[in-house]
């Protein structure tokens, strides 16, 4: 049986001069483009797939949207709900953290 060739070892075969790529804001914006339009894509394949208009009432408003359309509303709904409990518990922080800023400094 011949030897196997063996390789060298990964500290040898790069310079010290070569640092490591790291992740940039530019790197994640891409990412976060990329997925984006994924999800847009698959949204607009389940609106153009569940296009049978549904009657909806409301506080005795009556409507008919299709009901793809309604879905996507309903967890664009529920997605502003939660942003905005989160931006309340934020200010809510930030507040208490410059209270607590503000009584060590008087120390």
């Amino acid at each position: 049986m011949p030897p196997s060739p063996q390789a060298p070892p990964a500290a040898a075969s790069t310079p010290a001069s070569v640092k490591e790529v790291k992740f940039t804001r530019a790197a994640a914006l891409w990412s976060s483009l990329i997925a984006g339009l994924l999800v847009l894509t698959i949204l607009l394949v389940f609106i153009a797939q569940n296009t049978e208009s549904a009657s909806f009432a409301f506080f005795g408003w009556h409507w008919s949207l299709p009901l793809g359309v309604a879905i996507l509303m309903a967890a664009v709904a529920g997605g502003l709900v939660t942003v905005l409990a989160g931006a309340a518990r934020i200010f809510q922080l930030r507040r208490a953290a410059k209270k607590n800023l503000k009584a060590a400094r008087q120390i």
